[in-house]
């Protein structure tokens, strides 16, 4: 399909199955994990996981700053004319070595620095070890989580988000099975499951690297005329998807400390929970910008804002139908998914539905809040992606963590994050009606 000619429907909706199966399949790894530890180590193994998720948000996170950053400059400049393939290239090019950078970095903080990290992001005495068993094996293979990051970006920026797609699902269907396998066949408990999804990971990559064997590839290696430039406009470009999962880590890591101080393990436990499901649902919101953002940074680069416009329909529209559902589902059933990612105490199902009901407002607006900030990457308006980003994922939500329980009492935390997606889609809405309307009807050569 042509991103500048092709009918906007039905390419939407192709760009969207395939953004959904590979995102949904990615968010598998971390829900497979929750669900199989705490069917077998119980609350606390379901805490640890907890504690170990701000991991996963770095990891992730870094491999979408260079995956996306470079693969929206990728389209954009693809989409102004067909002879930019080479200068497209060398941003591929940039990403590629800069994600090799952050890859090695990581590594070896994950490597030597896991246990402080661990009691940063919460862990105590009993979680501790739990936590770090799980990690082990995930250490030998670090970079190729970013790299799988990377990858899926531009092969959907390459035409080919069925591969990105395919190579997901084999990774993630190799994790819900190995994760059993590991974990009760071979009886290695929360460690098997770190096994399990860090061959997942390593799968995935090597299917999509297939690309470049492909008719549909037209990615190539070139070397950057001003690397550190183009890593800076990379950078710039990709940091709101970047602190999306960067703030998810913050988010956790506060949440987690405060509970701990007003609510104790159980609750933490409860919040473990949400976390998941917050995964899910995050995915949808993922889903819906991945499938638009090639197609709106090719018409953008192009000048063809009513193309835009018509995009840009579908995706609120999509956004609003993954808001309903998922805020319907924890309102109506808050235990179903308590019992799916641990076998619960009595205390815990007793206080598992307020707490998750309560959060669950939030993702009335979740898909819409995030979705946003890959449009305004793709009109090439970091800054307001920026104030998105920062607000719903560290200012406001920081803010309002520490603020309600101290001054409304400790179950007030929950309210924290359907209070910030609230104030941050007022200004999401304000901006989006502000620059659609400022888009080109058509450009004048």
């Amino acid at each position: 399909m042509d991103f500048l000619t092709s009918k906007i429907k039905p390419m939407y909706f192709k760009y969207l199955t395939a953004a959904f199966g590979s995102a949904l399949i990615s968010s598998i790894y971390g829900v497979v994990d929750m669900a199989m530890v705490g069917q077998y180590q119980g609350p606390n193994g379901t805490a640890a996981l907890a504690v170990v998720s701000p991991v996963w948000n770095i990891i992730y996170s870094l491999g979408l700053l260079m995956g996306i950053g470079g693969s929206v400059l990728f389209s954009a400049l693809r989409g102004e004319s067909e002879k930019n393939q080479k200068k497209s290239n060398e941003y591929f090019t940039a990403a590629l070595i800069g994600v090799i950078t952050l890859a090695v970095i990581t590594w070896m903080i994950v490597i030597f620095f896991d246990r402080k990290l661990l009691l940063l992001f919460g862990a105590e005495e009993t979680l501790l070890p739990l936590a770090r068993r799980y990690l082990f094996p995930v250490k030998f293979v670090v970079p190729s989580f970013l790299f799988t990051q990377l990858m899926a970006a531009f092969l959907r920026n390459d035409g080919n988000p069925g591969l990105a797609t395919k190579s997901v699902l084999f990774g993630g269907i190799f994790n819900i099975f190995g994760d059993y396998f590991f974990v009760f066949v071979l009886n290695m408990g929360i460690m098997g499951a770190g096994l399990a999804t860090a061959m997942g990971s390593v799968f995935s990559l090597l299917m999509m690297l297939t690309h470049f064997h492909s008719k549909k590839n037209t990615l190539r290696l070139e070397k950057p005329a001003r690397l550190f430039s183009m890593l800076k406009a990379i950078c710039v470009t990709g940091f709101s998807t970047f602190f999306i999962d960067v703030a998810m880590g913050i988010l956790t890591m506060l949440f987690n400390r405060q509970i701990l101080k007003y609510l104790g393990t159980d609750a933490l436990s409860v919040y473990g929970i949400i976390i998941n499901i917050s995964t899910f649902v995050q995915c949808c919101a993922y889903s819906i910008g991945q499938a638009s953002q090639p197609m709106i940074s090719t018409n953008f680069g192009a000048g063809k804002g009513t193309r835009i416009s018509q995009i840009l329909k579908y995706a609120l529209g999509t956004a609003a139908v993954f808001g309903f559902i998922w805020t319907a589902l924890v309102e109506i059933a808050p235990n179903l998914f308590v019992r799916i990612f641990m076998t619960p105490t009595e205390e815990i199902l007793a206080i598992a539905p307020a707490i998750i009901r309560s959060y669950g407002i939030s993702f009335l607006l979740l898909p819409l809040n995030i979705f946003s900030t890959y449009y305004f990457q793709a009109l090439m308006k970091p800054s307001t992606s920026f104030i998105v980003s920062v607000s719903r994922g560290a200012l406001i939500s920081g803010i309002l963590i520490y603020l309600l329980p101290a001054i409304a009492g400790a179950n007030a935390i929950w309210f924290s994050m359907p209070l910030t997606e609230c104030i941050v889609a007022v200004y999401v809405i304000i901006m989006i009606v502000r620059y659609t309307k400022q888009l080109p009807k058509e450009r004048i050569r």
